[in-house]
């Protein structure tokens, strides 16, 4: 059911006011607003909502004309229709003001008939546009929320093409810094915590993520319960990836220590050519893959305690910058045997941002 329709009469003329509000309640409008002069309707008009505004031509202060071209003029209210209020002898002046933007006209003496038909037709029409700013509204609405789940998917880049190409072309990236985090021993803390304690920590340390990944630039790619990946130089250039890659790095270990539940956190850093792409339909992912995402991983789970490791290609990209040490060559599962150096800032503080 739709609301009582808000009907504003103005009009300098006492009979003219009191014929028209006694007419409009016999017809059911039973909220209608006086106002005796222009200047008196449009301090209404900002003070409330109208559907629907009956306006005399000739008043003092401010004339019919004046106030129709101030609410044409203001985008929130040219929507509302106006009906002007004229005897006979004001057609031309009528003429002048449908010009300007008003609906219809009803002539004076008022006729019953023709007042019903025209107020009718013009809070209908009132309220078919109001119906469609609404389903705008939600269209809106809908494509923001849409927006944010699929920023939420994918990277920004990554979104930017796919809203103007409407598809993400798979392509080859050079160059590209990898890392994989995965946190030590989570599936036995998930054992012995309650399930939303688990949720509630996770939920925490994939904000710091999304904090971290960003301060440093590098492009979150998706986080899969106990691990994450992230890279820097893919779909954005960046000038030292590896580097950022680090830093990012030893933050996340610092945010995996702050986590309620005193997390350690492995990480493993490695630099190459990867493949990317989205797959999917309904439920799709942008990945990666290749030999620099598997040796990335791989690197992650070395060790049982927290730590950064990086492939020797990665290592000389940050050397004397960062301090650590070489582990020597290491048989990684499906790879043979790679040299491996691990890396972590004294006192596992945040080493500085400047290179």
């Amino acid at each position: 059911m739709s609301a009582p329709a808000r009907i504003l009469v103005v009009d300098d003329n006492e009979d003219n006011r009191y014929t028209l509000t006694r007419r409009l309640r016999r017809e059911g409008y039973e909220d209608v607003a006086l106002a005796t002069n222009g200047r008196e309707a449009l301090d209404l008009i900002a003070a409330r909502p109208f559907d629907l505004i009956l306006l005399d031509i000739m008043m003092p202060e401010m004339n019919g004309y004046e106030v129709l071209e101030r609410l044409k003029a203001d985008a929130g209210l040219r929507h509302v229709p106006v009906i002007m209020i004229s005897a006979i002898s004001e057609l031309d002046s009528v003429v002048r003001c449908i010009e300007l933007g008003a609906e219809d006209y009803l002539p004076k003496p008022f006729n019953s008939v023709l007042l019903r038909a025209r107020i009718g037709a013009s809070l209908e029409r009132k309220r078919l546009h109001d119906r469609e700013a609404a389903h705008r509204a939600e269209i809106e609405r809908q494509r923001a929320r849409a927006d944010q789940l699929l920023h939420a998917i994918l990277p920004a880049p990554a979104v930017r093409e796919l809203q103007s190409a409407e598809r993400i072309a798979p392509r080859r990236f050079e160059d590209v810094a990898v890392v994989f985090g995965d946190l030590v021993g989570f599936t036995s803390y998930c054992e012995r915590h309650p399930a939303e304690e688990v949720v509630a920590n996770l939920d925490r340390l994939a904000l710091d993520l999304e904090q971290i990944a960003s301060r440093h630039a590098l492009e979150q790619i998706k986080t899969t319960g106990d691990g994450f990946m992230a890279t820097a130089n893919l779909l954005e250039p960046h000038a030292d990836q590896v580097m950022a890659s680090a830093r990012f790095a030893f933050e996340m270990v610092e945010a995996a220590r702050r986590n309620p539940a005193c997390w350690q956190i492995r990480l493993g850093i490695h630099v190459g050519s990867v493949v990317a792409g989205v797959v999917g339909r309904s439920k799709f992912t942008f990945d990666l893959w290749g030999d620099t995402v598997n040796t990335a991983a791989r690197l992650s789970a070395l060790g049982s305690e927290g730590a950064v490791y990086l492939s020797g290609d990665a290592w000389r990209r940050i050397e004397g910058r960062c301090p650590g040490h070489r582990l020597g060559r290491v048989s990684l599962k499906g790879k043979g045997e790679v040299e491996v150096y691990v890396c972590a800032p004294p006192d596992a503080r945040p080493i500085a941002t400047g290179a």
